[in-house]
């Protein structure tokens, strides 16, 4: 492959499309308009502690991240797990759901647990079998539903669905009504049984930080702190008409400080409404899903003997779960503190203020550990994220963009391509490689 191939944003889809494009033998260039590559995928310092941009975590299991990361990648990033399943809390009661076949410490507790019935836990193993068998390609493509039209057809019960499945995959999909396309319950409810759930001891930063280093070895030129104001074609307006690719005469590409980079294929891998800004590609979806996360320190010492997984409020909404960050990641806090992490779902979410928001983890904390006291919680910092995710309700998936949707030598990489997570977006990234290849 010969040729130059810009890439604007420097998200895991832009690290990933960069470094295939270069590896493929490109001159590749790709513009950041942040200080740092990374895109949603970002972790901040505060006081000490280690604080992930919204609480995020990596799928070890993800096809596309041994894929991008290499052989050893997931060795390099230094994991921290999560135990497989969750503490279910409401006032008075904490009960463990586990997984016995990866975790068999929890076969015991999870037998006891009267928040889900014996016939349901037997159900899940079936729907994990079934799933387990499935090809890759199997999944996103077929009939649609929400997940709780999916889970009620396989027989679920509603106390299940209830006490469980709304606080677990609202942390997931955040969406705690469960609207959401059952596609992404399949596909992430099989990685689960694959593979684990962690963040890198250095904090989720770490992931996209390994993509620049690969793509930087690559040959990719890495260029922060410039933002893109225009994506044109050649002698053109902004993408105006479809070119072939037999007569393609490139892009140019225009910076905001008024400078111009002439180039023969262009990667737009920026936020869904950015890249529809600079395509014009009215496909991209642009409503987004909104995340809260309060980041809560406690002194050392406070644990909460959950083996290392989350706690999910059964009873109420806010918060959505409580994680013991430091319990799974003591890097994550100084030596003399605990670190927690509460999700928040909604739009009512965004407005609330902090000092309310920690009020609802407190009390919470209160009530599922009543012989404890929470009065010292102290918060760290909220992460108001408007666009965490862009919306995934049935269908969505078979109306999203294909890469090389735009007019000319364009082509789209960003989750919103597949489906919205790491996975999505990592794979994206290497199929806009092989489409702005054509033009190379």
């Amino acid at each position: 492959m010969n040729g130059d191939a810009t890439v604007v944003g420097g998200g895991l889809a832009g690290l990933v499309a960069a470094t295939r494009l270069a590896e493929a033998g490109a001159d590749v260039t790709l513009y950041e308009r942040r200080p740092e590559v990374g895109g949603r995928v970002r972790t901040e310092t505060v006081d000490g502690f280690t604080l992930d941009r919204g609480f995020q975590v990596l799928f070890s299991s993800y096809p596309a991240v041994e894929r991008e990361l290499g052989p050893d990648g997931l060795d390099e990033l230094d994991l921290r797990t999560f135990a497989p399943g969750a503490t279910i809390c409401r006032p008075g009661s904490r009960s463990t759901l586990g997984d016995p076949l990866r975790d068999p410490r929890s076969a015991v507790p999870s037998l006891l647990n009267d928040e889900v019935s014996l016939s349901d836990k037997l159900r899940t193993l079936a729907l994990r079998y079934d799933l387990e068998n499935r090809d890759e390609d199997e999944f996103f493509a077929g009939p649609d539903a929400p997940i709780r039209e999916y889970l009620r057809d396989w027989g679920f019960a509603d106390n299940y669905v209830t006490n469980f499945v709304e606080p677990f995959y609202g942390g997931i999909t955040l969406d705690r009504s469960l609207s959401t396309s059952k596609h992404v319950f399949e596909y992430t409810f099989r990685a689960m049984g694959r593979g684990s759930i962690g963040v890198p001891a250095d904090g989720m930063a770490a992931l996209p930080a390994a993509l620049a280093d690969r793509a930087r070895e690559a040959g990719v030129e890495i260029r922060t702190g410039e933002d893109v104001e225009a994506v044109r074609i050649a002698g053109e307006g902004r993408i105006p008409f479809r070119t072939g690719k037999a007569d393609a005469d490139g892009a140019t590409v225009e910076l905001a400080d008024g400078s111009t980079r002439e180039t023969d294929a262009v990667v737009v891998a920026t936020s869904p409404p950015e890249a529809r800004r600079l395509t014009g590609v009215e496909s991209i979806p642009t409503e987004g899903v909104p995340n809260v996360t309060g980041w809560y320190a406690l002194p050392a010492g406070e644990s909460f003997e959950t083996g290392g997984r989350i706690l999910l409020n059964a009873a109420d909404e806010s918060p959505n779960a409580v994680v013991p960050m430091s319990e799974v990641a003591p890097e994550y806090a100084p030596d003399d503190r605990a670190l927690l992490a509460a999700t928040f779902l909604g739009e009512d979410a965004l407005d609330r203020d902090a000092d309310a928001l920690r009020g609802d983890v407190r009390d919470a904390l209160a009530a599922w550990f009543p012989e404890r006291e929470f009065a010292g919680l102290e918060t760290l910092d909220v992460h108001r994220i408007r666009f965490a995710q862009f919306a995934q309700p049935p269908g969505v998936h078979a109306e999203l963009p294909d890469p090389d949707d735009p007019e000319g030598p364009v082509v789209l990489a960003g989750d919103y391509t597949e489906w919205s997570s790491i996975q999505g977006a990592l794979s994206s990234g290497r199929t806009a490689a092989e489409a702005a290849g054509e033009y190379l």
